[in-house]
């Protein structure tokens, strides 16, 4: 594989893993990746079908020698290419995280990969010890880490204005599967499917996001979990609905609500953190608001760069005048331009704590802890520590 050259603005190349036709979130990291010039897609194993790989890739304008029928031949023909590429971008359901994942890192690929990071605690173990070649690094996308205002509200809280962090509510809503899924929805079955999606349902697939996000901000990871997870809809194998109470490292207490039945909710993410001396309050359905209260003092809204008390973190990975919404496509864009300018050795805004291996293994930590809790009638249960080597 031919490294890009380092401190310019050569976009890296970039293979990807899944994300064919009628893919959601594959689309969602083609034009995160591109939106900055950061990387170029320039291969792909699009499909585990050969004819839709290569029908995909070739629609997305790549060579067709260049759509792989899988994985194993991307890798093994790209890192023989002079031009081959530098990093993989892995958007397959959770069962197809591990295995593409390993064997880019041990050829010396970089890794970006969805979340969650793989399909059992086991395979997260296992990948946390593989030892990649030449360098490689993984990042796992969890976006709504990288909102302008998400990266202020951890600077806040580290700044210590909120003073020792009590309690954590956080609670990510929607409503697309309040109902059974209609036949073919494609996103739909393999988040039922426990052989594609791993134990959790709701509780792996946006429960984990909002876990991150409560620990990005406030710098703390829970413990022990009690869990309450339901499959509300009838026949459905895996939760869809998850409640939760948190025991934080140094006494912080928490809440944590996931939910893909509640009616009436989008992408109803909100964060909530509360210390001795302040809080504050962010959503993302209106990301460019965050509520600051002191104590005894009136509510303060902080916006991205107008308000008084506005952090440096707040502008770093925005690209539009404040006032002007940046969110769900712009975090994720911001994710791949930190991690290319990781990748260079060039920090001219990148965030040295990008979400990785240590917050996948977290994460798949927290989904295990979470249901087996939830099996012995919401038993307060330990989150064994995630430690990547």
């Amino acid at each position: 594989m031919a490294q890009s050259s380092l401190g310019t603005t050569v976009p890296l190349r970039l293979g990807m893993v899944g994300g064919g036709h009628g893919a959601f979130i594959g689309n969602v990291h083609r034009m995160a990746a591109r939106l900055d010039g950061a990387f170029e897609l320039v291969a792909g194993a699009f499909s585990s079908r050969a004819d839709v790989s290569r029908e995909s890739g070739v629609a997305l304008g790549l060579s067709p020698e260049r759509c792989y029928p899988d994985f194993l031949a991307m890798i093994a023909a790209e890192s023989a290419r002079s031009d081959g590429i530098d990093a993989v971008s892995i958007v397959t359901p959770n069962h197809m995280h591990f295995a593409p994942a390993k064997a880019a890192l041990e050829a010396g690929i970089h890794v970006i990969c969805d979340k969650p990071l793989t399909a059992t605690l086991e395979e997260a173990r296992a990948l946390a010890l593989v030892r990649p070649a030449k360098g490689a690094r993984f990042l796992l996308t969890h976006n709504y880490s990288a909102y302008p205002l998400v990266r202020q509200a951890r600077e806040i809280v580290r700044s210590g204005e909120l003073g020792p962090i009590r309690v954590v509510k956080v609670e990510y809503a929607q409503d697309w599967l309040a109902k059974p899924a209609a036949p073919g929805n494609r996103q739909a079955d393999w988040r039922s499917d426990p052989s594609r999606s791993g134990l959790g349902g709701c509780i792996g697939d946006i429960g984990t996001h909002a876990y991150q996000l409560a620990c990005f901000v406030t710098g703390l990871r829970a413990q022990a979990v009690a869990a309450q997870l339901t499959a509300f809809v009838s026949g459905r194998r895996l939760d869809d609905d998850a409640q939760l109470l948190l025991r934080f490292e140094g006494g912080a207490k928490g809440m944590l609500w996931a939910s893909q039945v509640a009616v009436g909710c989008e992408n109803s993410l909100r964060l909530r953190v509360y210390g001795e001396n302040a809080g504050l309050e962010w959503e993302q359905e209106d990301p460019n608001r965050m509520w600051f209260c002191a104590y005894g003092q009136p509510r303060r809204l902080l916006t991205r760069a107008a308000a008084p008390g506005a952090l440096p973190p707040a502008n770093t990975g925005a690209r539009l005048p404040p006032g002007h919404p940046e969110g769900y496509l712009e975090a994720f864009a911001t994710l791949y331009h930190d991690f290319a300018a990781a990748i260079r050795g060039n920090s001219d805004r990148s965030d040295p704590e990008l979400p990785g291996l240590v917050d996948g293994l977290d994460g798949m930590a927290f989904i295990a802890a979470a249901v087996e809790s939830s099996s012995l009638d919401s038993r307060w249960t330990p989150l064994v520590p995630a430690e990547a080597t």
